[in-house]
């Protein structure tokens, strides 16, 4: 048996423990306790943790890129530089964006004034649709589900503007307050645009009105992320005799897409109700409503005041921040989310440890083999469908660090002095280049993230796991630290990613891409029952006076699950091979359990986790810690967890799936 390397640190940080809870009863704050007292949230956050943090660096970093650039007099224009140093440009110069006032927005006004019928009406949403605007509904291009290598054309519900349906409809004291600040927010924001006081009351009322309207018809989350129930594929013969609204084919040709023959309409029931309300409701209310769409999407592009009123509702009321995150970092942020691969490729010349990629293949492959033999050994599962699960895992592909073909943005035109053009002539740039796609093969090698972005993900359509350069630092990964950290913190998020695979969702799609039953009746039925043991397990999780929802979380939990133990068996692996000795006084197997709990260290606003258990398909860091591994038998085993603990499980209670 080898040693591990004598040159890796430890980099074990017991100052994050807090001694004085006990890991069987609370692991989560056991192991984050001790962080959690020495880290308050910033009073610019909303949230905090050592994920944050390490995406706080990041914007540091890019900040420092950026502002290298901007340094810069002469760039050819239309290279890269030059996008990137004048969009920050644009963003950063408040001087001009407050000197312009409401003026970018006067041409939409103007054309909003000018609406006399409910013709008028569908004119403007599908002009606006054209310019990369959703209104009520989008439009939008992918790969088909059921043929994952084919673009094809998709509609989904839009048109509500905050964030889920349950915020206009619940009736209880917190969220009846929250609406009333909303109207209130909408009166301020029409003000600032030059409304008189009256006529923005009279509008702030009939927007919310009619968005209370749109939100009731609206399909809840948790079946917006069923693929059974949103994928309804429709040729245009059978939409516009659904849907006689609206020319359909006509619409298609108009915004972009003539080559569209079928449409898989996500929401259709919504779509329905949703040409009701056009027909029926107030034109008034709608024109409202359009003035109010438009001046909420521009907010952020425009004066210092809108950007703080706007900020007053949804940075304070929604999220609990207590003051608004510095101008540098918000224009860093969409400078690198707009145009992600351009200033990617300076992030990783200038930040990313190429060694971090070669030692991450080597956890991918120590992954695979562990997941390949727990699908063998799985005592539910049948032979057939068991061959079926190792195709798949076999066909999944990696993409780690950054892509090896950048993104073009050959032909975007920006200038340092116009930021909210900018953004427009970015919507219309990026919509248009994805609806040329439209009957093309999908090229799988296409990378649909930033390399800088801290994060990971897995796509169902492409059958890949994403692991991008920003997410391939400490706390996530060091190539010089302790492995059994390691294999806790992204070994773990690398199990966690390959087992969205064959999550509720994922297990839907084959390994080609496609979203093809690949199981026997009986194997569903088991894999469903198992499933339906997770919900109730999360459904008894609370936040403050709300319940986590086993429902909308359960793709996130059972990846959760699933991550934990196939890290952990690709770990045993490693110790066969290598020998490692106690840290702090803790086992490598117990190091482990901690590596994952160390990168969920964080907490939030009570606003920010009212609002996230309602809308976040992750469960609260807590419970992404305590509840998986109270279904983890190695769990009980590296920490003697016994009947009485808080964390135990009888052996029957626990939940094994993957």
């Amino acid at each position: 048996m080898k040693k591990a390397k004598q040159s890796r640190s430890t980099g074990f940080p017991k100052s994050y423990l807090d001694p004085s809870v006990r890991p069987q009863d609370d692991f989560f704050h056991f192991a984050c306790g001790g962080w959690l007292k020495r880290n308050p949230i910033p009073s610019s956050k909303s949230v905090w943790g050592t994920f944050y943090i390490l995406r706080a660096r990041c914007w540091k970093q890019i900040r420092g890129l950026l502002q290298e650039l901007s340094k810069q007099k002469r760039l050819p224009r239309g290279s890269e530089a030059q996008l990137i140093r004048d969009l920050y440009l644009s963003g950063m110069d408040m001087r001009t964006r407050n000197k312009l006032g409401i003026r970018p927005l006067e041409r939409v006004f103007k054309k909003i004034d000018r609406i006399a019928s409910k013709a008028d009406l569908l004119a403007f949403i599908e002009a606006s649709h054209k310019d990369a605007s959703p209104l009520v509904w989008a439009t939008g291009v992918g790969p088909d589900d059921k043929k994952s290598d084919t673009y094809t054309t998709f509609m989904w519900q839009c048109g509500i503007t905050l964030p889920d349906r349950d915020f206009y409809l619940r009736k209880d004291t917190h969220f009846l307050e929250i609406q009333k600040k909303y109207v209130r927010h909408i009166e301020r924001m029409f003000k600032l645009a030059g409304w008189s006081p009256r006529e923005a009351r009279a509008s702030a009322h009939k927007i919310f009105d009619l968005e209370t309207k749109l939100a009731r018809i609206s399909m809840d989350k948790v079946s917006a992320r069923n693929i059974d129930i949103v994928y309804n594929k429709k040729s245009l013969k059978s939409l516009q005799t659904e849907m006689p609204d609206v020319e359909w084919k006509n619409y298609l040709h108009r915004i972009g897409l003539s080559k569209a023959k079928e449409v898989v309409v996500y929401q259709p029931d919504y779509l329905k109700k949703a040409f009701r309300l056009l027909s029926k409701e107030d034109l008034g209310s709608w024109k409202a409503y359009l003035y109010w769409d438009a001046l909420h999407d521009a907010a952020p592009f425009l004066t210092a005041a809108f950007e703080r009123e706007d900020f007053a509702f949804f940075g304070k009321v929604l999220s609990g921040s207590k003051t608004q995150e510095p101008l540098w970092e918000r224009i860093s942020r969409r400078t690198s989310g707009w145009l992600g691969q351009a200033v990617g490729k300076l992030y990783v010349k200038e930040h990313f440890d190429k060694r971090a990629k070669k030692e991450m293949d080597e956890l991918v492959d120590n992954l695979f083999a562990a997941y390949k033999e727990r699908i063998k050994k799985l005592d539910w599962m049948s032979p057939t469908t068991k061959k079926k699960a190792l195709l798949k895992l076999s066909k999944i592909n990696r993409k780690i660090g950054y892509p090896r073909k950048w993104r073009s943005y050959r032909g975007l035109k920006l200038r340092p002095n116009a930021h909210y053009e900018n953004i427009e002539a970015m919507s219309r740039y990026f919509q248009r280049k994805q609806f040329r796609k439209l009957g093309k093969k999908v090229d799988k090698k296409e990378w649909f993230v930033a390399p800088q972005i801290v994060n990971a993900y897995y796509s169902p359509n492409f059958n890949e796991i994403v692991f991008p350069a920003g997410i391939l630092q400490p706390p996530f990964f060091d190539p010089e630290r302790d492995p059994a950290l390691n294999y806790g913190a992204i070994g773990t998020v690398i199990g966690h990613e390959l087992t969205h695979g064959f999550d509720d969702e994922g297990s839907k799609f084959d390994g080609k891409g496609n979203y093809k039953n690949w199981w026997t009746k009986k194997d569903r039925r088991e894999f469903e029952k198992r499933t339906r043991r997770l919900v109730d397990q999360f459904n008894k999780f609370t936040v403050g006076e709300l319940h986590v929802n086993g429902k909308l979380t359960l793709g996130e939990n059972i990846a959760d699950l699933g991550g934990i133990v196939i890290a952990y068996d690709a770990f045993q692996k490693y110790l066969k091979k290598h020998s490692l000795p106690k840290v702090g006084g803790f086992t490598p197997e117990q190091r482990f359990f901690l590596g994952l709990a160390f990168v969920e260290c964080g907490m939030y606003r009570k606003e920010q986790a009212r609002t996230r258990v309602m809308t976040d398909p992750h469960s609260p860091a807590k419970y992404r810690i305590n509840g998986p591994y109270a279904n983890v038998t190695e769990f009980y085993k590296a920490f003697n967890v016994r009947r009485g603990d808080k964390l135990y499980r009888s052996p029957k209670a626990r939940i094994k799936i993957w």
